[in-house]
């Protein structure tokens, strides 16, 4: 009975299936050294009451109070982390403009060290607070801050996979913020790929290099080749921007003569640990190339209502057996909050599917059958973020790492409309996905650490 590091006690909800939500009510939760969950117990298994008998009264046992329930931590599959500084800057403009008016002179500043410490642990620490315990980062050009980006997560106790960005293109990159060459971002890249490997070695969580050509547009053919190979040769996780808006989908298909999937997949940048993020205009050919080569999307919903020129549909792709999950997509996102972009998807969803021009007839409007529910953008939230990544984090079930959030209902300053605690529990559950504000967020773990508390 004493070979757990943790025991917890409480109602749970986790992903049954990308449609259904499992409830674990007054379940047992034993962690183990690993941070991984040992053993899930319900209340009628037999061992459930001399588990709590050997564990009550304990410093590591943690009963959850009334009101408080426990959610996976959340997955966000698409952030740039120096962004941060210009969230809810300037999101009236394409995204054409928007890169070279704000972005790029931003991102050029993280050259100064002390600069990007203190934009990144503000990030850090602000993501963790919203429930995220797992983050695919977009670094800058410069390898020394990205790398300054993967200690801190390390050091904060958040699972990251970050990348330096990719940018060696001189026709669609700024002379003042670009790689210095080809070769100099190839030679960048791989030695940012061996610092995080060994920095990896000394945490936990997990923290993963992953090579980022920012997109296309902003990258050479010979580059785009280099960092292929880079992947390979590391089995290195890969990230990218692909198909978003109608400018970049454009520009790639008059440079490449074929769409962006067709274009990444010949420099060998899509295959299973690659995670794109958009993917708004994928057509059916390119659809299936993401199935084939298990690519996975990172849904942005929030950053596409400003800048994507579409809603993408996320239902279509998943009937196609794609992996999705949600991005924030920060700071084309201006909400660092999963929260936030789970309530966006079945929003956009639902815009989709009925259509949004009102001269048009109802049946006519919109696309059939592309509405999401809040169990489904839940899902993408956690175990579809997890899946994404091939990684056993997004559910509480044993062999899946304890990161966890534990939501108080009944914080004064954000109480949430309960009036019966134990009539309707998928009815609860509801309420926290629509209602929830970090105030909620009493405490997040990752791999059976404590890494905030909200007192």
């Amino acid at each position: 009975m004493g070979q757990y590091m943790q025991l917890f006690q409480g109602t749970a909800f986790s992903s049954q299936s990308p449609k259904e939500i499992q409830i674990l009510k007054d379940y047992l939760f034993a962690v183990n050294a690993d941070g991984m969950i040992a053993k899930v117990v319900a209340p009628e298994d037999a061992e459930y009451q001399p588990l709590l008998k050997a564990y009550e009264g304990k410093s590591n046992f943690h009963r959850l109070a009334e009101g408080q329930y426990l959610l996976p931590g959340f997955i966000d599959l698409h952030v740039h982390a120096p962004q941060w500084a210009q969230s809810g800057t300037a999101l009236d403009i394409p995204l054409y403009d928007w890169l070279n008016t704000y972005t790029f002179p931003l991102e050029s500043k993280f050259a100064d060290l002390d600069f990007a410490r203190w934009v990144y642990e503000d990030l850090v620490s602000t993501l963790l607070a919203n429930g995220t315990t797992t983050v695919l980062y977009f670094a800058t050009v410069h390898k020394e801050a990205s790398l300054l980006l993967a200690e801190i997560c390390a050091r904060q106790g958040q699972r990251a996979l970050v990348g330096k960005v990719v940018m060696d293109d001189p026709a669609q990159t700024p002379e003042y913020y670009r790689d210095g060459s080809t070769h100099a971002a190839l030679a960048d890249t791989e030695e940012f790929i061996v610092a995080v490997q060994e920095l990896a070695k000394t945490v936990k969580q997990g923290i993963y290099p992953v090579v980022t050509p920012r997109f296309i547009p902003s990258c050479t053919d010979e580059v785009l080749q280099g960092l292929g190979q880079l992947a390979a040769k590391y089995d290195a996780y890969v990230q990218s921007h692909c198909s978003e808006s109608d400018w970049a989908h454009g520009y790639v298909k008059e440079r490449c003569h074929k769409n962006d999937a067709f274009a990444l997949h010949d420099h060998g940048l899509l295959r299973e640990k690659s995670v794109m993020a958009h993917c708004n205009f994928l057509e059916e050919p390119d659809v299936e190339l993401f199935a084939k080569t298990g690519t996975a999307i990172a849904h942005c919903p929030i950053s596409n209502a400003f800048f994507s020129n579409s809603v993408i549909p996320v239902a279509h792709f998943q009937g196609k057996g794609i992996d999705i999950g949600l991005g924030t997509d920060v700071s084309g996102g201006f909400s660092p909050s999963l929260f936030d972009n789970v309530r966006q998807a079945v929003i956009s969803s639902r815009m989709l599917e009925d259509g949004v021009n009102p001269s048009l007839p109802a049946h006519e409007r919109g696309v059939p059958q592309s509405r999401i529910t809040i169990d489904e953008a839940f899902y993408l939230a956690t175990a579809g973020g997890g899946e994404s990544l091939s990684l056993p984090i997004g559910r509480i079930q044993p062999n899946y790492a304890w990161d966890i959030q534990i939501i108080d209902t009944r914080l004064p300053v954000a109480k949430l409309p309960i009036f019966d605690e134990h009539k309707d529990l998928h009815g609860i559950f509801e309420k926290i996905l629509y209602l929830a504000r970090p105030e909620n967020i009493r405490e997040v773990w990752v791999q059976g650490k404590k890494v905030h508390s909200r007192q």
